[in-house]
């Protein structure tokens, strides 16, 4: 039996983690290099507590999809801090309240006709853009932005249920 050193490990096993980790990060938005570095802390970690693992590649692959797997469910759970502390609207059943609602607002705005589900989202988007950022992004003159959100908005209305976003 041939006994694998971690050094013979890192080595053999660098370039593969490199072209796997450089595939998989840009999916989660993540550095190839912060996955990188989490997988050779599970290696270490089972050399430790078990010792090297009889088919490296296979490990390796297979530790990589792991860290891909955690990173999403870790997206998943995380909740972006916006500098606003817990209250009562924090409480689970408000969460899930909050969670549907957001869910059916969705699911509306990808109803909508023409170019507004595309200028809703962009309004809806996390990175906050400006009225001229949308123009460029959605190719609209600046100055109708305005009152084509206006007509867009008006369409959303109508698509949404009071009840849906009544909360009792």
């Amino acid at each position: 039996m041939i006994t694998l050193t971690a050094e013979h490990l890192v080595a053999t096993l660098r370039p593969l983690l490199t072209a796997e980790a450089a595939a998989a990060a840009p999916a989660l938005g993540a550095d190839p290099g912060d996955l990188e570095q989490a997988v050779w802390l599970r290696l270490l970690e089972r050399l430790h507590l078990i010792g090297p693992p009889a088919d490296p590649e296979g490990w390796l692959r297979n530790a990589v999809h792991a860290e891909v797997c955690r990173a999403e469910w870790a997206g998943l759970r995380e909740r972006a801090y916006r500098g606003e502390p817990a209250t009562a609207d924090d409480v689970p059943e408000q969460v899930l309240v909050r969670v549907e609602r957001d869910r059916l607002l969705r699911n509306a705005v990808r109803r909508l006709p023409g170019s507004c589900a595309r200028l809703v989202a962009a309004f809806l988007s996390p990175r906050d853009l400006t009225y001229r950022e949308i123009a460029r992004e959605l190719g609209l003159a600046q100055g109708s932005v305005g009152p084509e959100r206006a007509r867009c908005l008006e369409s959303l209305r109508r698509l949404l249920a009071p009840e849906d976003f009544d909360v009792g």
